[in-house]
Parts: C-alpha cells; sequence; structure tokens
C-alpha cells in the first residue's frame, strides 16, 4: 500500500509538473482563480439558501401567505445568483479541462518526437505498443477527469467547512428523549454525518479497489484491439492477395475476445460497486430526516428548523461522500494516469543505459568524415565486427560494407544512425544536417506531395520550378500538378515511386552523405541510372555507404568492408539481448531484455 500511494504522488507530481511547464501556465493560473472564486461564491450563496428554508417552511406551516409570497421572492433571487454562478462554474471547467488537453498532449508529443525517441520507443517493450493511443485518448481522457475531480473535491471541502459550523449550531437544538430524561449531545448531527458518509466510504473503497487494476488492463487491451484494426486496414492489399482474411478475422476475434473478458470483469466489479453507492444514495434520502425526527417530534424543533438540519446534513454528509460518489471515476483516473505518466517517464528516459554491457560511443567527427574505431554490433546473443578495425571514410567515397552474417546489417545500419547503441568500438559521425538515410522501405510523409519532396526540410525554401525539375528528372512529371494536393502518398503511389520520390528528394536536398540499406544491384535497371546520375553528376562530392547482405555485381562501388561473426560478449546479469531485422520471434525473457533492431527513416 504504501508504495502505491508513493507511486500515485510520483505520477502525480509528474503530471502537474508537465502542465505547470508548459507555455500555457498564466492561462491555466487565471482559469484556476477564475473557478475558485466562483465555487467560493456558490459555496457562500448556498449557505444563504440553506438559512431560506426556515422562514419558508415555517411560512407553510403557519400558513401565513404574504410570508409565503415574499420569501419565494427571495428564492427566486438567490436562485438567479447560482443560475449565473452554475453557468461560469460550467465554463470555467470545459476551459480548463481543454487548455489542460492541449498543454498535456503537446508536451507528450515533444517528448516523444524527441530525436531518436521514435525509433527507441519501438523496442522499449510493453510500454512502446500504441503510443498513439496513451498520446490522444489517455491524454484526452487523464485531462476530463483531472479536471472534473479537481473541482468537484475542491466544492465538496469547501461546501464541508461552511456547513460544519452551521450543522454544528443546529445540532443545539436537537434535544433527544428517552424516557423521562432529554438530552443533547454537542455536534450531534454533525458527527451522524460523519459516520454516516465515512462508513460508505470505507465499504467503497474496500468494495471498488480492484476497478483500479482492471482499468488498467482494460485501456491496455482496447488499445491492442485498436492498433490490429489499423494494421489490416494499411495492410489490405497484402491481406486480400494472399487471402488471409480468414486468418485476421481470427486475430481481431482473439483481440475482441480479451476485450471482452476485461469488460466482463469490469461490468461485474462496477456493479458491486453500485450496491454500495446506489444504497447510500437512497438511505441518505431519509437519513437526515430520521436522525432528527426526535427532536422534531418532541417539540424542540420547528418544521422549518427540521428543513434547516436536513439542508445541512444533506450539504455535510454529500461533501463527505464525495468519494463514495466519484469512487468508479477515481479509479479511471488512476488507471489514467498510471499510463500517460509511466509513458511519459519511459520517453523521458530512454536514452539513458538500460544494460551493464558495453555500448557503442558516438561523437561528432571535426573534419567531417566517418570514422568507424573496433566497431561491433550485439543481436540475439551474438555480435558481428567489421574486418577492418580502423575505417575512415570521407565525401566522394563509395563504400559497400557487406553483412556476411546474413542478419546483422539492420542493427550497423541502424548504429550508423545513432539508433542502435549496443555492442563496442566508436563511431565518429559527420554533422546530421549534412546526412540522408535511404532504409530498404522508402517514407512518405501524409501532407502535400511538396512536403513530402523535400521532408524532413521546410518546402517554402524550394521554388516550384525547382521541385517540377526534380519529378521530371527521376520519371515522376506526371505529378508536377499535384505539388499541393494533401493524400497519403504511401497509399496512393506505388512503390516504384516511392523510390523515385526518394531520388527526387536527394536532388533537392543535396546531403553530403547517403546511407542506403539496398545496393544498386536491388534497383531495377530505370532506376539504377537514375540513382547512379544523381550520384555521379550532381552529388559527385557526396560520400554513399550502403550496409546489405548482398555483394554487387557493379563497379559503383570503390571500397568494400566485411561485417562478420565473432564471438559474443560475455554474459551478464543485464546482457543485451535484441532482435535483427529478420523479425523473428522471441521469447519473454528477450523481449523484455532489449529492443528489436530499429528501422530509420530517411
Amino acid at each position: 500500500m504504501t508504495d502505491e500511494i508513493a507511486e500515485l504522488i510520483q505520477q502525480f507530481r509528474a503530471f502537474v509538473a508537465a502542465l505547470w511547464n508548459s507555455s500555457g501556465r498564466p492561462t491555466f493560473v487565471l482559469l484556476s482563480v477564475g473557478i475558485v472564486t466562483v465555487i467560493i461564491a456558490t459555496a457562500g450563496m448556498q449557505v444563504v439558501l440553506n438559512r431560506w428554508n426556515s422562514p419558508f417552511y415555517n411560512a407553510i406551516e403557519t400558513r401565513n401567505f404574504s410570508s409565503f409570497l415574499y420569501y419565494l421572492m427571495v428564492f427566486f433571487g438567490i436562485a438567479g445568483v447560482l443560475l449565473v454562478l452554475n453557468v461560469a462554474q460550467t465554463w470555467l471547467a470545459q476551459m480548463i479541462t481543454l487548455q489542460s488537453r492541449q498543454w498535456l498532449t503537446r508536451d507528450l508529443i515533444a517528448q516523444w518526437m524527441a530525436p531518436r525517441r521514435l525509433v527507441l520507443l519501438g523496442d522499449a517493450g510493453d510500454i512502446g505498443i500504441n503510443p498513439d493511443q496513451r498520446v490522444h485518448e489517455d491524454a484526452r481522457h487523464l485531462a476530463e477527469l483531472s479536471a472534473g475531480l479537481g473541482i468537484g473535491l475542491f466544492q465538496s471541502t469547501l461546501l464541508l467547512i461552511s456547513f460544519v459550523g452551521v450543522l454544528w449550531v443546529l445540532s443545539s437544538g436537537v434535544v433527544l428523549h428517552v424516557g423521562d430524561y432529554s438530552f443533547s449531545i454537542p455536534g450531534y448531527m454533525v458527527w451522524c454525518a460523519l459516520i454516516f458518509a465515512l462508513t460508505g466510504s470505507w465499504v467503497s473503497w474496500r468494495v471498488g479497489r480492484p476497478l483500479i487494476g482492471i482499468g488498467v488492463e482494460r485501456y491496455a487491451r482496447e488499445a491492442d484491439l485498436r492498433f490490429a484494426m489499423v494494421q489490416v486496414n494499411e495492410n489490405a492489399n497484402g491481406i486480400v492477395l494472399n487471402a488471409g482474411e480468414a486468418d485476421e478475422k481470427r486475430r481481431l476475434d482473439d483481440e475482441l475476445g480479451r476485450v471482452i473478458e476485461v469488460m466482463r470483469r469490469f461490468v461485474n466489479s462496477l456493479a458491486r460497486l453500485t450496491w454500495v453507492t446506489a444504497g447510500y444514495g437512497w438511505i441518505g434520502l431519509v437519513a437526515p430526516i430520521v436522525i432528527a425526527a426526535p427532536a422534531y417530534f418532541g417539540g424542540t424543533l420547528s418544521f422549518g428548523e427540521l428543513m434547516m438540519v436536513v439542508g445541512a446534513f444533506n450539504q455535510v454528509q454529500n461533501s463527505l461522500r464525495w468519494f463514495v460518489d466519484n469512487f468508479s471515476s477515481i479509479a479511471d483516473w488512476r488507471a489514467t494516469l498510471a499510463r500517460v505518466m509511466t509513458f511519459r517517464q519511459a520517453l523521458v528516459t530512454l536514452e539513458q543505459p538500460r544494460s551493464s554491457g558495453e555500448r557503442i560511443e558516438y561523437d561528432l567527427e571535426p573534419l567531417g568524415n566517418l570514422e568507424l574505431d573496433h566497431v561491433a554490433v550485439d543481436w540475439t546473443g551474438q555480435r558481428a565486427v567489421l574486418d577492418e578495425t580502423s575505417v575512415e571514410i570521407a565525401p566522394g567515397d563509395r563504400v559497400l560494407i557487406i553483412d556476411r552474417t546474413g542478419a546483422a546489417h539492420g542493427a550497423l545500419f541502424s548504429a550508423l544512425a545513432g539508433l542502435w547503441p549496443w555492442g563496442s568500438g566508436k563511431i565518429s559521425r559527420p554533422p546530421r544536417a549534412s546526412v540522408m538515410f535511404m532504409p530498404e522501405r522508402p517514407y512518405v510523409p501524409d501532407g502535400s506531395l511538396r512536403a513530402a519532396l523535400t521532408y524532413p526540410s521546410d518546402p517554402a525554401g524550394f521554388r516550384d520550378e525547382v521541385l517540377t525539375e526534380a519529378m521530371q528528372r527521376v520519371g515522376l512529371g506526371r505529378l508536377a500538378g499535384s505539388l499541393d494536393r494533401k493524400a497519403r502518398w504511401g497509399k496512393e503511389i506505388s512503390y516504384d515511386d516511392e523510390e523515385r520520390l526518394t531520388f527526387a528528394r536527394l536532388l533537392l536536398l543535396k546531403p553530403r552523405w547517403v546511407f542506403t540499406e539496398q545496393t544498386i544491384d536491388g534497383l531495377d535497371e530505370n532506376q539504377r541510372g537514375i540513382f547512379t546520375s544523381i550520384i555521379n553528376q550532381d552529388l559527385a562530392g557526396s560520400a554513399v555507404v550502403t550496409v546489405s547482405d548482398r555483394a554487387t555485381t557493379s563497379d559503383f562501388y570503390t571500397r568494400t568492408i566485411n561485417l562478420v561473426d565473432t564471438a559474443p560478449p560475455a554474459p551478464t546479469p543485464h546482457s543485451v539481448t535484441a532482435l535483427v531485422p529478420t523479425r523473428a520471434i522471441p521469447d519473454e525473457q528477450a523481449k523484455q531484455a532489449e529492443p528489436s533492431s530499429p528501422r530509420p527513416v530517411d
């Protein structure tokens, strides 16, 4: 229990810090001050309304019609003020929710989009599954729950403070009669309200506590189902061509079954909690009248005073029962807070060392060259090294690194990009701004074609005629009229066109260093001609470094280096275990220890 509370406090502090450190802090403070002011004014008017009960109901009891009309008009004045305050509170609460979501989501996106973290997160185990769900749905839900529960807790606390004193004073008029004896208990109604509410809170906590764990699992299973459906949609062609609909249906059915199973447990737990919350709600309707009835029937309380006592009792016990009424929401908030803040913490600590084994050292080469000093990469308990212990590559070189192991080229390619630190040796790299990576599968972002051509540079820096010339050069002239059309280009154009678009990107960005995962032998004749002409004519001073598991028959490359097997490092309690790009399925221990080989994008 102590560990759970400590973890909750730590996560809540991180949540508040993320909001407080955002650019919207002045607005957040202003909204908070506004809603606190409105809630205080509302509490004051509710005290006034409670005092109104006595003369109004006494007028009814004595059938004093003129007094009845007077206090009825007073009621409309009080109700009018409360109506204005209620509208103001609703608007302020919604604005706090809206702004909180905006700031929290922007903070998560900023952490998520920090350099290298997209790939590192994908290799971080379960915490890296469905990050879009955590950034979008979970952040929205957390903002809504936090605003609603926070405002409700503050309002209930303020009403409790306001009405405990009122109820204590009114309790002096409650005289109990037992036989021939009459006596009063100081704060009698206050103690009854405390006992009634705290008993309900304790029972609710005992019955509803499992909802917290179920809530965490529920969000995880829902995210898995959503991710599986997205995968099916994005790979529709491959599924249909391989007649895989039945297999995908079974997979979706399995994911849905997991969601239904956890939802069934959630429904059962919620039903048990409802027995408590609803039961206390119904009993609460008559409890204050029953508790104060002896004094009323004994003649020490008038009907109006009885209604004042009942009104104050209800305010006190409703404030104390806030926990009872909101336990399911609190459990939901706790589960959502855990998902969001553990995700954020994972993002912040992604680049911290996760093992006691060796790691590749990175440095910036002062002359702008690429130097590889005793470089080795580790994966799945194996190690591969370059057959040249000291490698220096300068701009203009054409170097092919052949993976003789057949499985380590993805890890080395990612290591050159700074995304795979598991191994040993030192890599001194040229400035990142002068480098372009071309993975085996080109990346074409959604949006305008103009932005896709110049990605990740700002398209505003390129004239239309320059873009059009580059497209014509690589055989994409037919798309020149679509520069400003927004589409999912990765789905709309063919793989061949994606390759050509990447070649156009070479022409436009003119990198000094080009790293590829595919030899020119892997390109068809037209593509090979386009690529070699760009490199030889437009980028003659640029280096090309290819990491591949295939040799080449062309004379394009002027230098060949081999990546070969070697003895793996001695195992340690935290030795590195990772997957390579073959995408073999790891056992659970390997899955938790270290990531699979990442795939950087160009």
